[in-house]
């Protein structure tokens, strides 16, 4: 651990030199890559010197306590000792979560695709349900929900609804979502009082940026029409719609939210780079050694990820085996405690990783 944690510091002193160099000072793409490579390492580095610092301090100690000393010199000799011993444990478990390697999606914001799926109106509801929560939640994270497309059902619910989550570290939190999610309950239309089981489905995907991803005008096929509502009835007559199709990849994306063809053609393009950025992403993860991956993961879209349990108050997320009686209080966007069990989970599991390669 200690050779990485040095080759670390190695790294940030060549960049320090680097971005001090006028031909990377003069390439803006160069001074962007090793600014952002920098800032990356900086919390490990600066970690790495404290833990240093305290490893020097106790060695000083120690031989302090081995001299002659008056009583309340000793006594203050060791409560030094104890203090640093246990900074340095502390710092020890610190820089081993900073060591593990870092999704370079993190930082990013969310493009959220959520989908009524099993279930019909009681799916599209549930889809309604599980867009309120996570809107609720960005608001108490200080994030902006923008909805890119929305296919509404008419009764409260979402055949399908496409948001845009604006955030530091939105990635970072919500890409565990990623997944089916399962709800049981009584629906408003069920006289009977019997339990119905849906599903909805979560796709999690970064927003790519200009520079992440390269995609060719002539790759694109643009298809203009008319927006229509509800039904399919005309709700313009003018061809502000645009569907965009990505010839290489065939994935098609179609946006017709806005009265003007050219905003349309902006949110159409944002979600086409994200979902073209996913597909390679999922195919360079599927050849990653299948042993090596995380327990929790960014998940599956057909795994069914938790469950939603409303007649006894109970979420339960199946893939880490937690059940927690707060239902109510979920839904209204309080997710902290789930998102945080399953990081937990996701960091202990890539410190076992990191640990047998050490």
């Amino acid at each position: 651990m200690y050779d990485r944690l040095q080759a670390v510091e190695d790294r940030y002193d060549e960049l320090n030199e680097l971005l001090s160099d006028p031909n990377v000072v003069s390439d803006a793409k160069k001074l962007r890559d090793y600014s952002k490579e920098q800032s990356s390492i900086t919390e490990t580095v600066e970690t790495y010197r404290e833990y240093k610092d305290v490893t020097e301090g106790l060695a000083e100690t120690r031989e302090m306590m081995n001299e002659k000393l008056d009583d309340d010199m000793k006594e203050m000799v060791k409560e030094e000792f104890n203090e640093l011993t246990q900074k340095k444990t502390d710092l020890e478990e610190r820089l081993k979560l900073l060591l593990v390697p870092k999704d370079p999606n993190d930082d990013k914001n969310v493009i959220m695709e959520i989908r009524g799926a099993a279930g019909g109106d009681e799916a599209a509801l549930f889809a309604g349900d599980l867009f309120r929560m996570y809107s609720r939640y960005a608001e108490s994270r200080g994030w902006k929900a923008e909805v890119m497309e929305a296919n509404a059902t008419g009764i409260g619910g979402y055949k399908e609804i496409i948001v845009l989550i604006n955030g530091s570290g939105a990635y970072s939190r919500l890409k565990y979502e990623n997944g089916a999610h399962r709800v049981q309950r009584v629906p408003e239309t069920e006289s009977g009082g019997r339990i119905h089981t849906s599903t909805a489905t979560v796709a999690i995907l970064p927003e790519a940026e200009d520079v992440e991803i390269d995609i060719k005008d002539s790759e694109i096929r643009t298809d203009t029409f008319a927006s229509s509502g509800a039904g399919g009835q005309s709700v313009n007559t003018t061809m502000s719609a645009v569907r965009l199709t990505h010839i290489p990849t065939g994935i098609v994306v179609s946006m017709q939210d806005e009265r003007s063809q050219i905003k349309n053609k902006e949110k159409a393009m944002k979600i086409l780079r994200a979902r073209i950025f996913d597909k390679f992403e999922r195919e360079a993860q599927e050849e990653y050694d299948t042993h090596r991956k995380s327990a929790v993961g960014t998940g599956d879209r057909s795994e069914r990820i938790r469950t939603y349990n409303y007649p006894q108050n109970r979420v339960t997320d199946h893939r880490i085996g937690l059940t927690i009686q707060k239902l109510d209080q979920i839904m209204e966007g309080k997710l902290d405690e789930v998102i945080d069990a399953l990081i937990l989970e996701d960091q202990t599991s890539r410190l076992d990783h990191l640990s047998d390669g050490m």
